[in-house]
């Protein structure tokens, strides 16, 4: 097969099957040789590793993560495509595309019946559009999965592995945190892509391990995340007082219970603080 980083390669494959870019799909298609290579040997040590791809586009990651793991199951969403994979991966037998939407999968069904006794990881060129859905699925439905490897926007990347608590945190900084140990792997220009998007990109990896915190309620923990991020230009009062509907004395009493300070903003707050917090929440429901 010839190679799919190369642009005059690329355009004939598509051109043959009369397919056009999806700007409302996010598709950016890579042509730089260096970047699915180290995608690839990051995410999968060892060929009994089964690998979920989340939109393999027309294969150019596949290729590489076909060439180390056991097995690859690409999940598609444009149909367009499933012809251009035919042709591009058609040799490889430890491959199966499905064409679905992953975010209305059932993850655990498909990993039990297509990766049996192996160990799964994930590794995909996630459109900048469903990064945070896609991501935080994995994370919360609690899969089998040993580790995330995903290229993002570049402003994404530094969100998704800000520490907590310092200026670029946000409610999903404080969610992955909670999941995984982020780790960001390397940058990779907007010229890697056809066509080029307007931003660059960086590829992060997610190492899972058992929450670090165990508040009462994760559904409780979760919405005060959420609440406090939500004006976090306001103090954590004024935005959990406005986003939970309750009254400020109220969110007051919850604070000093969890030994927060009522003037701190959100991307001060720690995993431990976010955890008094609803903890706090909770005894008050009582």
């Amino acid at each position: 097969m010839e190679r799919l980083t190369d642009i005059s390669t690329v355009k004939n494959i598509l051109s043959r099957h009369g397919f056009t870019f999806s700007k409302a799909l996010g598709q950016n298609f890579l042509i730089n040789p260096s970047v699915c290579p180290r995608m690839a040997e990051a995410a999968v040590q060892g060929d009994r590793v089964g690998v979920l791809e989340i939109g393999p586009g027309i294969g150019v990651l596949t290729k590489e993560l076909l060439e180390r793991a056991g097995k690859v199951v690409a999940v598609e969403l444009d149909k367009r495509l499933l012809p251009v994979l035919s042709e591009t991966l058609g040799a490889y037998d430890n491959l199966k595309v499905v064409n679905a939407d992953v975010l209305e999968l059932d993850l655990h069904k498909l990993i039990t019946d297509e990766f049996g006794g192996m160990d799964v990881v994930v590794c995909a060129n996630l459109p900048y559009y469903i990064t945070s859905p896609v991501i935080m699925k994995l994370l919360e439905d609690k899969l089998p999965i040993k580790s995330i490897t995903v290229m993002v926007q570049k402003e994404a990347a530094v969100r998704l592995c800000a520490e907590p608590g310092t200026r670029d945190s946000s409610a999903i900084t404080v969610a992955v945190r909670y999941y995984c140990e982020p780790e960001l792997l390397f940058h990779v220009s907007s010229g890697s892509f056809m066509p080029a998007p307007k931003v660059d990109s960086a590829v992060i990896q997610l190492h899972l391990h058992e929450p670090v915190v165990q508040p009462k309620n994760e559904a409780t923990f979760f919405k005060v995340i959420k609440g406090a991020f939500a004006q976090r230009r306001k103090t954590v009062l004024n935005s959990l007082s406005s986003s939970l509907s309750l009254d400020k004395n109220a969110v007051r009493d919850i604070l000093k219970a969890a030994g927060v300070e009522e003037t701190a903003r959100a991307e001060r707050l720690t995993l431990e603080n976010f955890a008094d917090i609803s903890n706090a929440l909770d005894d008050r429901s009582k």
